[in-house]
């Protein structure tokens, strides 16, 4: 969903000038039928009501936490997030932006490698405002499976984690260090 308002504020933001990732909020609901929010109002009602989540709020909350859901709640404008660990927004970019790092296929890591490279090409994450999505649910894939039962699938995981930081080291040099540093003390 995005409204004439969100349309309107993107087209300020002037993007074939500047490198930006627009976020679009995630959310989720536990029901298999939903009517869907026909305004950013309904949405934060049906919040407050209990019938939808900020997305993997009960799982992984560290993915989406950086969207800041409670600066959303009163924004009328498109707002700037920092990069922090483990932040696997929802995104529009330009076409030219990096591509998804290949060696994240299946479950694991392929948003999370993604952000990080757009961060460390110094793109502006910038959260809509009057734009979301809702994650309706499904069965498990085969791939998160395969996670949760293979120690190594998760091992395999790892490896191609730490090549990829070797990576961005070699390409982004000193302003990388971070990247490394935040997994460490996770």
């Amino acid at each position: 969903y995005s409204s004439y308002h969100d349309r309107n504020s993107i087209q300020q933001l002037e993007l074939p000038q500047r490198k930006a990732a627009l976020i679009v909020p995630a959310f989720e609901t536990l029901h298999y039928r939903l009517t869907f929010p026909k305004s950013k109002a309904e949405l934060l009602s049906m919040l407050d009501m209990g019938s939808l989540y900020t997305f993997r709020y009960h799982v992984w909350p560290k993915g989406h936490a950086p969207t800041d859901y409670a600066k959303w709640r009163t924004a009328t404008v498109p707002y700037r997030v920092a990069w922090q660990p483990d932040f696997e927004p929802y995104v529009v970019v330009r076409r030219d932006c990096p591509k998804y790092d290949q060696r994240f296929v299946g479950f694991g890591w392929n948003k999370v490698s993604h952000i990080m490279e757009l961060d460390a090409q110094e793109y502006e994450l910038l959260v809509l405002p009057n734009a979301f999505m809702i994650h309706m649910p499904h069965a498990p894939s085969f791939d998160i499976s395969k996670f949760r039962l293979s120690a190594g699938y998760r091992g395999c995981l790892q490896t191609l984690r730490e090549e990829f930081h070797q990576d961005l080291s070699r390409r982004y040099g000193a302003a990388a260090l971070k990247y490394l540093t935040a997994e460490r003390s996770l």
